[in-house]
């Protein structure tokens, strides 16, 4: 499990589960400020913490945990149908898609500014 810094627990729930269709996987209060929140894009593989910032410092990493490098790599198999359910979301698209020796990608940014590459493996 890797963790994502965001702002706010229930848009950050919205965007992952509506937007790019992730699994909730656990929603559990752990203080009256702190949650325990958990999605995955499937039901195998990676599974996500939202961390929601609690300081400047964490405020300040939101959407830069990895330098401005992607960071994350999203797995599909069918690319076109996704691609196209994340523009009709609203989905932020660094480049056009394409071909690679190893498959098509493109790049994306999620609602918090961390970029994502899209893959369908040849």
């Amino acid at each position: 499990m890797i963790a994502i810094v965001v702002d706010d627990y229930d848009s950050a729930i919205k965007h992952y589960v509506e937007d790019l269709g992730f699994a909730l996987v656990e929603d559990a209060p752990l203080t009256s400020e702190k949650r325990w929140v958990v999605v995955a894009p499937s039901d195998q593989g990676a599974k996500i913490l939202l961390a929601k910032a609690t300081n400047d410092q964490q405020s300040a990493a939101i959407g830069n945990s990895t330098g401005g490098r992607v960071g994350f790599f999203l797995y599909t198999g069918n690319f076109q149908a996704t691609y196209e359910l994340y523009r009709s979301h609203g989905i932020e698209f660094l480049e056009t898609p394409r071909h690679e020796e190893y498959g098509q990608v493109v790049v994306f940014q999620d609602h918090y500014g961390n970029k994502w590459d899209l893959i369908e493996q040849k």
